[in-house]
């Protein structure tokens, strides 16, 4: 079993190399690749989560060199969670991605560019989930953030190099933050290795300890959006196509948790900062949703929330407790899935009615019925609506809130039930203007031209010739009259609204969906998966003894 541990970090990384290989020559064997690679990596993600919750963690040391000189990769019960849930999502947001560039009769971009970098992004996050030491963490990070980089900038309009750039500068910075404290580590302790790290930072002054500490969490807030280290969030995720903001809304954030979980857990406990990172989650909370009300624009609206929602995994962390840790593990993958869907949505409503603006949306309740229920489910999970999985997630750290007692927990425990109410506010806000009252005058009608929001007048007296799937190629006719939409297709370029919407999209959101409802059905079983897997990493021997290979 421990054989299965490095695949699913090598196979999108062979697959990356094959998509590469074939190119545009073989746009449907490249589609199947991927498609075939990521199913095989959710199922594989699925059995190593299992035998790690029946066998304990397991491990394997590349190279067969002995611990701290390889590379050691682990699967515990918490990176096999975060693994099967991450594999499931970015298996859905692909078939996604699929559908929208055929709709829009993608020929370039999404075959040349965004498969080799979508499946240098799985790669990248499965490697950080698995890493035994700091140095393959930061390895796993750096080829998640340079996938990233490409798909974020994908079809090089003017607002999304701008975004780019900002979401580059951010990144490189946290990435040479990331590499001091590694330098710092190494110094202080000899070794890189999260084992013998566990055992050789308790000896080092408090002092040293909390500096290593600060630089680490900085290093992984900043990755995970927590306030006030978020301010470049609302501005680089909107831009970037509906199905790249899922994905990095849904996963890349909660990759910056579970390094927060694992390093809290295994590397400094005691929780000597939890007052810290509990006043942190209380502002993120409460920061992050009254940023959502005040928007108008759906797509920063729920990076808004996204921000917010993140602190009640902190609140967990700060509370370091077995039932916290239960809480916030079961939030973490609650929150992956209703992120990515209600981006995956977001990307819906803008091409059927042509803006996520939402002053200028209304009557898609009764022109889009199917639409409306895609939205309605996973926005009522966001606000924590019971039984669903949002709810589950949000009662078990307040319970564990009250259950501490203290100062900090009782507010955050307020702070949690305010935020909740304020985003059942925020998402009847946008069902009300968007799908329940009457569309305003002016709405984008069904074959309206969606620019890319490029600066440029490139293709301001372009024809249907220029004009992907208007199935006018060559008539010579004006195309109707064009909306401004900055982030409708993958490549940037033009599309036009559509009445009925493309069924593999509205399949691939309906299955997202049906993974976070699957958690409410299944909130017995998964709950007790989390309370083992926060008892295991409180007792952090089986982890450190797989790691040293003992």
């Amino acid at each position: 079993m421990n054989a299965l541990v490095p695949l699913p970090v090598l196979l999108p990384l062979c697959a990356t190399g094959l998509s590469l290989a074939f190119g545009t020559r073989l746009g449907r064997f490249q589609r199947f690749i991927s498609v075939a690679v990521l199913t095989a990596v959710t199922a594989l993600s699925a059995t190593l989560m299992v035998a790690a919750d029946r066998q304990g963690p397991l491990s394997v040391h590349l190279g067969d060199f002995a611990p701290p000189l390889g590379i050691t990769l682990v699967a515990d019960r918490l990176s096999g969670l975060m693994l099967t849930v991450s594999s499931a999502v970015t298996l859905c947001v692909l078939v996604y991605s699929l559908g929208q560039g055929m709709t829009d009769r993608d020929k370039e971009t999404p075959l040349a560019v965004f498969h080799p970098a979508y499946l240098i992004l799985v790669a990248g996050v499965s490697c950080t989930f698995l890493a035994g030491d700091l140095v393959n963490l930061y390895v796993g990070f750096e080829i998640m953030l340079v996938a990233s980089f490409v798909l974020l900038a994908l079809g090089g309009t003017g607002p999304r190099m701008r975004a780019g750039s900002t979401y580059v500068i951010i990144s490189l910075f946290s990435s040479m933050l990331f590499l001091t404290a590694i330098a710092m580590t190494y110094a202080a302790t000899g070794t890189a290795n999260f084992g013998q790290l566990a055992v050789r930072l308790t000896e080092l002054p408090v002092g040293v300890q909390t500096l290593i500490q600060a630089m680490l969490l900085t290093v992984f807030a900043i990755k995970a959006a927590v306030f006030p280290l978020a301010a470049w969030l609302p501005d680089s995720y909107p831009t970037a196509p509906a199905p790249v903001t899922a994905v990095f809304a849904g996963l890349l954030t909660k990759v910056g948790v579970y390094c927060m979980l694992r390093t809290e857990t295994l590397l400094f406990p005691g929780n000597r900062i939890g007052d810290l990172l509990m006043a942190i989650a209380l502002a993120s909370m409460v920061i992050g949703i009254l940023g959502a009300v005040a928007q108008t624009d759906l797509k920063r609206l729920l990076s808004f929330t996204l921000i917010s929602h993140i602190g009640y995994m902190v609140f967990g962390i700060g509370l370091a407790t077995r039932e916290a840790y239960g809480g916030a593990i079961v939030y973490v993958a609650h929150h992956i899935t209703v992120q990515t869907t209600l981006f995956l949505v977001a990307g819906l409503i803008e091409r059927r009615g042509g803006t996520t603006e939402l002053t200028r949306l209304g009557g898609m309740a009764r022109a889009a019925p199917m639409l409306a229920l895609l939205f309605f489910v996973p926005a009522m999970n966001l606000a924590g609506i019971p039984p669903l999985s949002g709810f589950i997630g949000k009662l078990g750290l307040m319970r564990a809130g009250v259950a501490d007692g203290g100062g900090w927990a009782w507010l955050l425990v307020a702070g949690s039930a305010a935020t909740s109410l304020l985003t059942l506010y925020v998402v009847a806000k946008v069902w009300n203007l968007a799908f329940w009252r009457a569309a305003p005058p002016g709405q984008a009608a069904a074959g309206t031209v969606l620019e890319s929001g490029d600066d440029s007048d490139d293709d301001s007296d372009a024809g249907p010739d220029d004009i992907p799937g208007t199935g006018d190629e060559g008539v010579g006719a004006m195309p109707p009259p064009a909306g401004r939409a900055v982030a409708a297709t993958l490549h940037g370029r033009a599309v036009i609204t559509t009445s009925r919407l493309p069924r593999t999209m509205v399949a691939a959101t309906a299955a997202t969906i049906a993974i976070g409802l699957a958690f409410t059905v299944f909130a017995d079983p998964l709950t007790a998966y989390t309370d083992r897997t926060a008892a295991e990493l409180l007792q952090r021997t089986p982890y450190i003894q797989e790691v040293l290979g003992r």
